[in-house]
């Protein structure tokens, strides 16, 4: 395939990407009339960088502005590895269209479906209009990879397809709400026009999680769905979202931070010193006591003698200090035979789907959404 030269040839791609996984414009102007994507950039809390090694000094402007080619390429890696996310979500969530429980969550879904497209295309605009032909290059291949048949998006939680609306409201409270922390940790960073994509970003994010813990309350407030079958789907994306906040004593992140490039989530609230050795670690454990809250959230209306609970932070991880260990939902460790048996028992089976497929004909396994007192 030919190279990319403008952006309009990047929206070419982009019409033939939403085509292929069932966004079409259809579908889009019945429930967001008028939507247009658009890049979108806000406003900044200062224009001085505020961590790290430049703190004092103004934020970057342009790419060039950035002092070190070392610092440039990390910036590009990561619009890049963000904008990838972006449309793998979209691609994951593709079997939904055809299926919502109601044309409300329909509507909820092909809002954040295009939602997220726009997040992908601000990237990709960061990319083309900032690192030159090598930027192009990028953003073409972001539209080439697929999250499913080829599964060469770059992360690999977001090569898993999103196959049935209870894996949706898991997924959008838990994967979203990682989105939210590296949102926020970006919207601190010295190259301006990253930060100023954030405001924008953050604000339509907050919409995704805000479907995903209501559609988990929903379902536990019907009842129908046994507890054990929901906690699976828990346990697969919690595990899945915590490998995103990347490894331990990371040395990337230490740089990232030093040159001023991504902060804490709290940069701007906290007065701490940063302990650059174990910054991931800090955002994860962060991350874990904010999603315990959403999981205490579905219990409130969760009438069941079960109730829902957060793994513990070493099950089934795949990056980090506990990447590759075997470890129970409860803390456990446990023996690679073990495992074996015991795996089935805690995360989604082909047995799981199918008795969900069955579930699913009873047109009360979700409660509507205004039923949650």
């Amino acid at each position: 395939m030919s190279r990319i030269s403008t952006f309009d040839d990047w929206i070419d791609l982009l019409d033939a990407w939403q085509a292929d996984i069932g966004l079409d414009r259809d579908l889009i102007d019945r429930y967001m009339p008028g939507y247009a994507f658009e890049a979108k950039y806000g406003e900044m809390a200062t224009p001085e960088i505020y961590f790290g090694d430049y703190k004092g000094e103004r934020r970057w402007d342009t790419v060039m502005e950035i002092p070190d080619q070392r610092m440039r390429d990390a910036v590009l890696n990561m619009v890049v590895y963000q904008g990838d996310t972006e449309f793998a979500s979209n691609e994951q969530q593709r079997f939904l269209v055809g299926n919502a429980p109601s044309e409300y969550d329909l509507a909820s879904l092909i809002r954040i479906m295009v939602e997220e497209t726009r997040h992908g295309y601000q990237m990709c605009h960061l990319l083309i209009e900032q690192f030159g032909s090598e930027g192009k290059i990028e953003a073409q291949k972001m539209l080439e990879r697929r999250a499913y048949g080829k599964k060469n998006r770059l992360l690999n939680a977001f090569n898993d397809d999103v196959t049935h609306w209870l894996d949706f409201f898991a997924y959008t409270n838990f994967m979203d709400r990682d989105g939210k922390f590296q949102l926020t940790m970006l919207s601190h960073s010295g190259f301006a026009p990253l930060a100023r994509s954030m405001g924008p970003m953050l604000k339509e994010e907050a919409f995704h999680m805000g479907t995903g813990i209501t559609g988990l309350r929903r379902i536990a407030k019907a009842g129908v769905i046994p507890v054990e079958i929901q906690q699976k789907y828990y346990n697969k994306w919690i595990s899945g979202s915590l490998d995103l906040f990347g490894t331990d004593h990371s040395g990337s992140a230490q740089w990232a931070y030093a040159w001023g490039i991504k902060g804490r989530v709290d940069e701007d609230k906290t007065g701490d010193v940063a302990d650059r050795e174990h910054l991931n670690e800090r955002a994860r454990g962060q991350f874990y006591e904010e999603i315990s809250k959403t999981v205490d959230r579905v219990n409130e209306v969760n009438a069941a003698p079960t109730k829902l609970y957060v793994p513990d932070i070493r099950f089934n991880r795949s990056i980090g200090a506990h990447g590759g260990e075997r470890w129970s939902t409860d803390g456990r460790r446990l023996t690679e035979d073990e495992w074996t048996a015991y795996a089935p028992t805690v995360l989604p089976s082909p047995a799981d789907d199918a008795a969900l497929a069955d579930l699913f004909k009873n047109p009360d396994w979700i409660a509507p959404k205004g039923n949650l007192t």
